[in-house]
Parts: structure tokens; C-alpha cells; sequence
């Protein structure tokens, strides 16, 4: 039996919350009535901060950014266009994360995803076609996928893809971390540590 939580506009509100990344039930119900408890301070500017993002935020039709101008403020930044690398991410976050990081005046692609064939998921289901066709405007393609079976396969593909250019085609490094301690990593991180090793 389920306990009751308030009336069917608290519940879906925790059903809704509950689908975000890193939230699950419990966390959702806590998120939910600390919001109630401080409705003034936290829900009514939440409320009003979404209803403004629902309206405001675009995908940029360039590099698939999310931004609430179109193109976005990274392709319109005019320094980022004389570094001639375009860094491939699989989302949105990966780009995000890379700028907190401070990579450079760089330009980015997103590709919304990776080859999956199990789960159905082909060139035509991301942006890899859109790739294709921008690749021309840089020297040097980074690809910065995740180090996982569809994120190497998504990145084999699209080497293959460029294979006929003279662009040249890099990816991220892969191993030891920097505060890593070798004990605590895995075989396959260590293997390739050691296979992409580099002169000091």
C-alpha cells in the first residue's frame, strides 16, 4: 500500500523529479518538500525560471549546443575561429565539462549520442552526417568520446568517414588519471596507459 503523499500535484511532482539523472524516489520526495517549505525563497522562482528557460533555450543549429541564442554564444564568439579544432562530444554535458576545464578558444560538434546497433541507433539517429559536412572548415578533428565499446565504435566510424581527407583526426588520451594511483586502477585503464605512453 502506498502511503499518500499530499494530493496527485505533490505526487506528480515527485514522479517528475524522480526522472532526473541522479534522483531517484527518495531523493525526489526530500527535493520536493524541501521546495514546499521554502515555497517563497525556492519554488515560485524555480517555477518562474523554468517557465523562462521552456521558452528561451534553443539548440544551436551549428554544433548542437544548448543556449538561449541560435547559433549559440560559443560558435558567435568571433576568437573562437582562428584555432581551426573542432572537439566531437556525445552530449551536451561532455561539452560543458570540457569548457569548466578551459580546453581553449575551440570549437565543438555534438553528436546527441553513439552508435548502438543493439539498441538501434545508426549514423542517420545522431550527427555524424552534420560532422561530415562542417569538417572541411578545420585543420584538426578531436574526437573526445567516452572510452566505452559504442564510444569507440561511434569514433572508428567516423575516422573511417574523414579517412579520405587531409584533416588531421585525434582522440582524447586514455589512462592514468592525474591523482591516480596505479593500484586502484583497472587492467584495461592501466593497459592503455601504457600504450599511449609519451617522452618526458
Amino acid at each position: 500500500m502506498q502511503l499518500a503523499n499530499g494530493g496527485p500535484e505533490i505526487e506528480q511532482l515527485i514522479q517528475l523529479l524522480a526522472r532526473l539523472p541522479g534522483l531517484g524516489p527518495r531523493s525526489a520526495r526530500r527535493a520536493v518538500l524541501q521546495l514546499i517549505k521554502k515555497k517563497e525563497q525556492l519554488m515560485i522562482p524555480l517555477s518562474a525560471a523554468l517557465d523562462r528557460a521552456v521558452e528561451a533555450v534553443r539548440t544551436c543549429e551549428v554544433c548542437g549546443n544548448v543556449d538561449t541564442i541560435n547559433p549559440c554564444s560559443i560558435c558567435s564568439d568571433p576568437r573562437r575561429g582562428d584555432s581551426g579544432m573542432l572537439i566531437v562530444v556525445e552530449d551536451v554535458a561532455d561539452l560543458w565539462a570540457l569548457e569548466r576545464a578551459g580546453v581553449g578558444a575551440v570549437r565543438y560538434h555534438v553528436l546527441g549520442g553513439v552508435l548502438s546497433p543493439l539498441d538501434g541507433i545508426g549514423p542517420d539517429d545522431i550527427s555524424i552526417n552534420e560532422l561530415i559536412a562542417r569538417a572541411h572548415e578545420f585543420r584538426e578533428i578531436v574526437l573526445a568520446v567516452n572510452a566505452t565499446v559504442e564510444g569507440q565504435t561511434t569514433a572508428h566510424y567516423i575516422m573511417d568517414r574523414l579517412g579520405e581527407t587531409e584533416i588531421k583526426v585525434s582522440r582524447l588520451a586514455h589512462g592514468v588519471p592525474v591523482g591516480g594511483e596505479l593500484d586502484y586502477l583497472d587492467e584495461g585503464t592501466l593497459s592503455q596507459a601504457l600504450k599511449a605512453r609519451t617522452a618526458i
